[in-house]
Formats: structure tokens, sequence, C-alpha cells
């Protein structure tokens, strides 16, 4: 009698399976296409006469093709989970690649599209949930009509509803016709001696400024997202395992400035890329660290060994609403100026809509972090882990330098090395520097290899 008014409430068909002369037990029959919630589907799974339907609900992505359960696509290696924010909810239509929910990592964020248009049936994580690799996510019906609502038995049709009587006014008493007299108040200032307050009404003054300031005084929360924690997490490790320090220099700009002035206009119509200071630098610490290989090195702390790189991949620090990340430029001792600004420009672009993959920002030997984009001054990078070094760079600004022997006002950069000193010395970091400033104040030392 059970399974007949569950199969009843599900609209699902009954069999009666004989278990020998006399016996029949009714079991329910469900088909997958009357599970169109998850309630409807934690009721099946949850009843003692469901297993034929729970066996059946697990094979139903398989069997029925016009649902798909849609799950949680692979991660790089170094990740193992994510934090999910969904862009839609249930019953929602969505069109083929478009995006459903968002996935934070630890490094960067996974947009997961829906595979085919259709609308949403099930969310099979909440709002803020963990997930791994191959979790399922969501429950997809390609058709395009609306999932159908469970029906509620105490509602009652709109149509028949009667509004309920309305409530007995309270009596009302008679209207006085007599209005108490005001108090005067006289316009004229009153007169007090010095050192004496003036008097005031019953009544405390209210000050305008004090209410605003009051209302101004409020607080509110908001959850670290993973990229940002992991930001505080490899930053901090970074400051307890290295033994960091910093050197400094400045970098005349005069003549990397006329250079771009000269040539940009033709860099711009042959490679439809803007000519930048980035790719100056870029190119100058690629030939530092060929010039000086233990800057390009690690510390394999597990196995007490330092590992030199023969390639040079540079990481170059974005910074997104959600975080500093940073893209890596591949094998750049091979690269010119063109393929640096074009690779810049495609990693920035992809940075701006979000869309760095995880492959994107993984390796690098070398970091490079340019302040100078929000006017700073003067800074000490930290080191970002495993990298052993990170060059800062600063804004460009006009100061008074000594030009042989006279005061001459030059455009000036302050760069910045932060270094691993357990592995790199200072002569090292201070050489290096150097090779990057005669770089860039004289890109002709590139071609001479001096």
């Amino acid at each position: 009698m059970l399974s007949r008014c569950l199969a009843r409430a599900l609209r699902c068909p009954v069999t009666t399976l004989r278990r020998g002369p006399g016996a029949a037990r009714p079991f329910i029959q469900v088909a997958a296409s009357r599970v169109t919630s998850a309630g409807e589907r934690k009721n099946i799974l949850t009843s003692p006469l469901s297993l034929h339907a729970a066996r059946f609900y697990r094979t139903s992505a398989v069997c029925r093709q016009d649902v798909l359960t849609v799950n949680t696509p692979a991660f790089a290696e170094s990740v193992t989970e994510g934090d999910v924010r969904w862009e839609k909810a249930v019953g929602d239509t969505v069109a083929e690649d478009e995006v459903v929910c968002e996935i934070e990592t630890d490094k960067t964020s996974v947009h997961v599209p829906a595979p085919s248009a259709g609308v949403i049936e099930a969310l099979l994580v909440p709002d803020g949930g963990k997930v791994e690799g191959g979790t399922p996510l969501f429950v997809l019906r390609k058709s395009g009509a609306a999932p159908k609502t469970k029906p509620v038995e105490a509602a009652a049709p709109p149509a028949t509803a009667q509004p309920p009587p309305p409530a007995p006014a309270a009596p009302v008493g008679p209207i006085p016709t007599v209005i108490p007299p005001v108090p005067p108040v006289s316009a004229q200032p009153l007169e007090t001696k010095p050192g004496e307050l003036k008097p005031t009404s019953s009544s405390p003054p209210t000050s305008s400024a004090g209410a605003v300031s009051a209302s101004a005084r409020s607080e509110h929360r908001v959850k670290m997202n993973r990229m940002r924690q992991r930001i505080a997490q490899r930053l901090k490790e970074a400051q307890n395992t290295c033994a960091m320090l910093t050197t400094f220099n400045e970098v005349d700009m005069s003549n990397i400035q006329q250079m771009r002035t000269l040539h940009k206009d033709a860099f711009l119509k042959k490679h439809n890329l803007k000519l930048g200071f980035m790719s100056a630098f870029v190119k100058a610490a690629a030939f530092a660290l060929q010039d000086q290989p233990a800057v390009n090195a690690v510390i394999d702390d597990s196995a007490k060994e330092i590992v030199y790189r023969d390639y040079i991949d540079i990481s170059v620090a974005v910074s997104t609403p959600k975080g500093l990340v940073v893209p890596v430029l591949r094998n750049v001792e091979s690269m010119n100026f063109a393929d640096i600004e074009r690779t810049i420009a495609e990693l920035g672009e992809k940075a701006r809509k979000n869309e760095l993959a995880i492959e994107d920002m993984d390796g690098g030997t070398f970091t490079i972090s340019n302040g100078g984009v929000f006017g700073s001054l003067f800074g000490t990078p930290i080191i970002n882990p495993p990298q052993s070094a990170i060059l800062g760079m600063h804004g460009i600004f006009d100061r008074p330098v000594a030009i042989a022997g006279k005061v001459e006002v030059r455009p000036m950069m302050y760069v910045a090395l932060t270094y691993d000193h357990r592995l790199i010395d200072g002569r090292e970091a201070v050489l290096f520097l150097r090779k990057i400033k005669s770089v860039v104040e004289d890109p002709r030392v590139l071609l001479l290899d001096l």
C-alpha cells in the first residue's frame, strides 16, 4: 500500500513481483524522467522500498540522453581542490558554453561551462562547497522546457482564494478643537558674561556631524577567497624559509625612452603591438640570469642540493581584482622584444578576463614585479617561492643626477633585487643588478654581449 501511494505521488508505474505461490510484493519501477528535483530524489533514495529506484537513478545519466551530469574538470598536479561559486540556479536556462559556476583554486579560477543548451535541473554542491577533480557538480536537462515543480497540497488556487475579512478598526476618540499654546521663543540671543555658558533648552541639541560619524563607524566581514589565502600562505612561507636580503640600484631611462619614442610607430605597424618598457627589463633580466646562473637556481631542501636551470622562465606579476597572479613567459632567453611584448599582452588579457589556466602560472625561475604602474617610488619585493630572487621595478621620476661632472635632470627609476642569501651571495646579487642597469640604459650591450 505504501509503495502504491509513493508511486502515485511520483507518477510512476507499480510492478508486481511474485516470489512464490500466492506471494506478491509490489515495488516501484521509477522512470528517470520523473525525478525532477533534488528533494524528490532524496525521498526516493531514503525510502525502504526504493532499491530499484536508487539503482536506476545511478545509471540515469547514462540511460537518459537528455540529461547530463557535469563533473568538476581535472585540476593540475599542484591543485587538489577548489571552492564552488554558482552563477546559475535551479531552473535557469543556459546556452551552450555559458558559464554555470566558477571554481576558485589556490592559483586561479576555473570556469565550468554548460556542455549544451538546456535547463539546470539540480545543483549537487552547495555554494562555497569544496570539490575535487571529477566531483559531480550539476544536472543539466537538454530539453528547453522548465523543470516541473513539486505540487504543494496545502496551496489553494489563486482564483478561488478569498481575501481575509478586514480587521475591525479601533475606535476613534473625539478630535480636540483647542490647540495648546506654544511658548514663545525669543529671537534675540541671550547675553552672557565671559566664561559662562548660554542656557539651552531641556532637549539636548543634535549634531549632524556626530550623527554622520556615528553611522560611518561600521564594519563588515568578507571571507578570504582561496587565492588570497594561498598568497598569504606562500609569502609567509618565503619569510620563514628564505634568508631574504635586498639590494638596490637606479636606472637612467633616457636612452630607452628615446628608443621607444623613435621606434614605437614602426613597431606598432609591423607587430600590431605597443612597445613598452617591460620587454626591455624582461630581456635584460634574461641576459643577467645567464651571466649569474645562481640567481636562476633553486635550493632543493629535501635533497640538500642546488638545482641549476639551463632555461629561463620569467614570471611577470599581474594584479587582478581577486589577487596577484604570476603568469610565466617560457624560454625568454630565445625571445626578442616583439615576442616578449606579444606574450605579455596575451597573458595580461587572459588575466583581466579571469581566463588564466593553471598551466599559465606553473613553474617560473625568476619573477619581475612592476609597482611603477601604480606610482611606486621605492620598495622591497618578497620572493615568490620556490624561486630564489625577484626584481622590483618602480616609477620613473625626474631627478637631478651628476652626469660628467654636471648636474642634469634625468628620468630615473629605482630597482630592487630581493634574493635568498642562502644561495646567492651579495657579490652575485650586485653584479646581477648592475647587468640589468647596463642593458636597460644601453640596449646595444645585448648585441655586443658585454
